[in-house]
């Protein structure tokens, strides 16, 4: 199982700041694919942050002077993130100076950089959409060319964002549909 493998790789320690505390894996944002090199293991205080679920605490993320030279390549991507968020800091912008990454690495790091930089998609409540979250209806939907209607409450699991952050895409009784994501709340 991915998750037993990404646990043993990080020898039960957060491979971004080596808490012990609170870990679950993180998918990295923006990877093309979906294996062990894509996600990491990660304390819940750097997963809120990651997602904005909480403010970025700087401090917090002096970790990255050992994690940027980590071998896994999801680790060296949002280490590579985060420098570049806090390159305002000139111990982040040093840190930053330093980091060497391979150029199909550094391309997917700037990939996610510009994928953040877009406006947010926001559910009913506001709360910030990421590419597999799990969400629910709040209202009845006609589902146009589908000849159904997506009744209030029916669960839409692992999202996708789309082009319009107005928009979230996911599959509703087996086909997949555009919603309007005020339509929707996280859960």
């Amino acid at each position: 199982m991915l998750e037993e493998r990404i646990v043993a790789r990080a020898n039960g320690v957060c491979e971004l700041c080596g808490s012990t505390e609170s870990l679950a894996t993180y998918v990295v944002p923006s990877s093309a694919t979906e294996d062990a090199d894509s996600v990491i293991l990660a304390c819940q205080s750097c997963r809120e942050q990651l997602s904005g679920e909480q403010d970025i605490d700087m401090n917090h993320w002096r970790c990255l002077n050992d994690a940027m030279w980590s071998q896994v390549p999801g680790v060296q991507v949002i280490a590579y993130r985060m420098l570049k968020k806090l390159s305002s800091e000139t111990w982040a912008q040093d840190l930053l100076d330093m980091m060497y990454l391979d150029d199909a690495i550094k391309d997917w790091a700037e990939a996610g950089l510009a994928d953040e930089s877009r406006e947010p998609t926001l559910d009913s409540n506001g709360t910030p959409l990421m590419p597999g979250d799990n969400v629910h209806l709040i209202k009845d939907l006609n589902v146009k060319g589908a000849g159904f209607t997506a009744k209030r409450g029916t669960p839409v699991r692992n999202i996708s964002l789309s082009d319009n952050p107005a928009h979230i895409e996911g599959r509703v009784n087996g086909t997949r549909i555009v919603i309007i994501a005020a339509y929707t709340k996280k859960s």
